[in-house]
């Protein structure tokens, strides 16, 4: 089988690869020189759709999601109105009306949109619930509100921190919520968080709760968090990038329950487990008319009022961007061809890997496709001394990582957690991962570690 990455060569030797590329005016045989320059980069690929990547949650390679993808390039227009983008623009409509039906909201109802990443989804969440409780923030600004409190959990993305950053509403005035061992958000901790807060001044208005950290995979309890928002009255948000796509598996939409009577936000990420090609995050929102109060600008050179069509597929005002590109195409084509199979490809793997004995004392069944674990050489296995053990355990995983990335065999990801030294994170979102394939990461961890 081809290795995973060509890693060979020193990041140095590829930089200068890369600035030999430089553009020239009038530079003759431009296809040829082009041509060969563009061969020089593929000499160092990362095979991201390889079945031996482990390392992100976002892996494989869709044939069908492919094609989609190069029929949007090749259309190349924008989302912002229905004149120029009217099939996607309806598609788009289509699809987030169907999304919205399989949560459980009544016949569909509510609002949505395709964002660039999760990321950006979990900041218009925010935006959102900052504009419902203070519809004045729009033009007064963040003087005109008292200080606000969002809630999450300590295993939740950055992204709810690095929102609250560019909202102006402060990463300090992110209260972070105590997970138990499995990583789930522990409620009680919720409910008297936010009465601190109360006491110190603050005005609660964001709960952003996990379908799927990014770490452990774990799901927080929507049900009895759901309760908190509504018994102190806070907007409710579920980050679902990575496990909300569960919703759509009959076996595992339990880890979901809830979320069709108490989530008033969700984002969902097709291009994590769905396998759609990069990028495809939508934001589903409840309440309609919402994203358009709280973000319209009313440019008249673009959403003019008196148009011959319904204005509402104009959807750019309602959109932080104004150039928004297509990311819907690929996601109705794959939904057409073959509605689940990629997903339940990845259940059933998940399944069958939980079941493999990786031994460790403090190691927990998975909830999700991530498996998290430490790697002890032979020569720490008998070491009495916990502190030193401790010590040399956490330089394990970034030495074995590296050499990893030198002979370009495979990949994974490590990192550390509260009080835990770096592990490994070993993520299975490519449909076309095996056992094999999944032997051969653990026997190369091996391999590349015995010295250590």
């Amino acid at each position: 089988m081809p290795s995973c990455a060509k890693w060979h060569r020193h990041q140095n030797h590829i930089k200068s690869i890369v600035w030999k590329t430089e553009i020239q005016e009038n530079m003759p045989d431009i296809s040829k020189k082009t041509t060969t320059k563009f061969c020089n980069l593929t000499q160092f690929p990362l095979l991201l759709a390889h079945p031996r990547y482990f390392n992100q949650l976002s892996t494989g390679l869709d044939m069908v999601g492919l094609a989609a993808d190069w029929l949007t390039s090749t259309a190349n227009t924008n989302m912002f109105t229905y004149e120029v983008a009217p099939v996607f623009v309806l598609l788009e409509y289509v699809t987030l009306k169907k999304m919205r039906e399989i949560i459980g909201w009544e016949d569909g109802r509510g609002d949505g949109i395709f964002s660039p990443g999760g990321a950006i989804s979990n900041m218009y969440a925010m935006l959102l619930a900052r504009f419902k409780m203070f519809p004045e923030v729009k033009e007064k600004g963040m003087s005109s509100v008292p200080r606000l409190a969002a809630f999450t959990s300590e295993h939740s993305h950055f992204s709810i921190k690095k929102g609250a950053a560019a909202l102006g509403i402060g990463t300090e005035s992110v209260i972070c919520i105590k997970a138990d061992e499995s990583g789930k958000m522990i409620p009680a901790d919720l409910e008297r968080k936010i009465l601190e807060a109360k006491q110190k001044g603050f005005v609660p208005f964001f709960v952003s709760a996990t379908a799927g950290t990014t770490v452990y995979g774990a799901f927080d309890p929507l049900i009895a968090i759901s309760d908190i928002c509504k018994k102190y009255q806070v907007w409710f948000h579920v980050d679902g990038a990575w496990g909300g796509s569960l919703i759509m598996s009959r076996m595992h939409k339990w880890k979901l329950d809830g979320v069709e009577r108490s989530v008033l936000k969700l984002t969902w990420n097709p291009h994590k487990m769905m396998a759609v090609p990069l990028q495809c995050s939508a934001l589903l929102v409840r309440e309609e008319g919402l994203m358009q109060n709280c973000n319209q600008m009313h440019a008249c050179y673009l959403f003019q009022q008196d148009k011959h069509y319904d204005l509402s597929y104009d959807t750019g005002d309602k959109a932080l961007q104004c150039g928004r590109h297509v990311d819907i195409f690929k996601l109705w084509l794959m939904w057409r061809a073959k509605v689940g199979r990629v997903l339940i490809a990845n259940v059933v793997l998940f399944r069958s890997f939980s079941s493999i004995n990786i031994p460790s004392r403090d190691s927990h069944h998975p909830q999700h496709t991530n498996v998290c674990f430490w790697y002890l050489p032979p020569g720490m296995r008998y070491m009495e001394d916990k502190e030193e053990k401790k010590k040399r355990l956490h330089k394990v995983a970034p030495v074995i990582k590296a050499r990893m990335m030198e002979y370009g065999t495979t990949m994974v990801s490590y990192q550390p957690q509260g009080d835990k030294v770096n592990f490994f994170r070993m993520v299975i979102s490519n449909p076309a991962a095996t056992f094999e394939d999944i032997d051969f990461l653990i026997e190369e961890i091996e391999r590349l570690g015995q010295d250590l």
